[in-house]
């Protein structure tokens, strides 16, 4: 699943990494070098860090379903016991 990022995340991403150079390396980046670096990040890592995701998320529901059975019992034929 290739990952796009809608244009107001992306115009945010690109303004942060020309943020990150300005504050953190000797020169400045362009808007255009800042979105080729963005794309590559994207492209090259952003699987790995997605698939990752993917893999937290499943373990996390995983674990809500195993807790069903706790979280979602009811006793049965009980009417009689509350009384």
């Amino acid at each position: 699943m290739a990952i796009k990022l809608n244009p107001e995340t992306e115009e945010r991403l690109i303004a942060s990494i020309q943020r990150y150079f300005d504050v953190n390396m000797d020169d400045g980046i362009g808007e255009l070098k800042a979105k080729l670096l963005l794309d590559f990040c994207v492209k090259e890592m952003g699987p790995s860090i997605y698939n990752q995701a993917i893999l937290d998320a499943q373990a996390a529901m995983q674990d809500k379903v195993a807790e069903l059975d706790v979280s979602c019992y009811e006793a049965e034929l009980s009417y009689w016991s509350k009384k």
